[in-house]
């Protein structure tokens, strides 16, 4: 219970204004912030989640020691709840969605782009061989498959890149392409832009 007098108190007298951003494009999904329209819309399964985990990154960002460690609880709780863990630290632009939240894993050390589409069962980690100063990024409209593994911190993946399900991505992916993988192969196409 003292998580959230922890987080109350960071949202009347913390560093909110990345958060309220963020509400306003994945929770209210209005450019006018409504204190009634967001208690009302968290209340949909997929924005809870996004909600509290905003809010638990945003205070172990921007937070004290205290609500650090509360954050790291509602973090902890979100992971149970959903079966979806998002590291606190990861820094995602807003317009994030996550249509299904079972399995997914995002490491801490990535820097990833507005409006990302992240599917279940979907894994951003690193490997034993990565160093602690490498970031993995993904730009921008980045829409990533179910069943995906991103391995490595060292890559970058483009703008405006999909990603098909149960692909396997261990290099960089160049802006507006799409990637598949069968069993034996990665196939690159670069979308065409007019």
């Amino acid at each position: 219970m003292f998580k959230y007098v922890l987080a109350l108190i960071f949202i009347l007298f913390g560093n909110t204004h990345n958060l309220l951003s963020y509400w306003k494009a994945e929770v209210i999904r209005r450019e006018k912030f409504s204190l009634h329209r967001l208690l009302r819309e968290k209340k949909h399964r997929g924005r809870n989640f996004i909600f509290w985990w905003r809010l638990a990154n945003e205070m172990y960002l921007n937070g004290g020691k205290l609500q650090k460690k509360a954050a790291k609880q509602i973090n902890t709780h979100l992971m149970e709840k959903f079966g979806c863990e998002i590291s606190l630290g990861a820094n995602i632009g807003k317009g994030l969605k996550i249509p299904h939240h079972h399995g997914i894993v995002i490491h801490h050390l990535v820097d990833i782009g507005e409006n990302l589409v992240i599917r279940q069962n979907t894994t951003i980690g690193q490997k034993d061989s990565d160093g602690k100063s490498f970031t993995l990024h993904i730009g921008n409209n980045v829409d990533i498959g179910a069943n995906t593994c991103i391995v490595g911190l060292n890559h970058k993946i483009g703008n405006n890149v999909k990603i098909g399900a149960m692909s396997f991505v261990n290099c960089d992916i160049p802006d507006n392409c799409t990637l598949v993988t069968t069993k034996t192969t990665r196939f690159i196409s670069h979308n065409n832009m007019l």
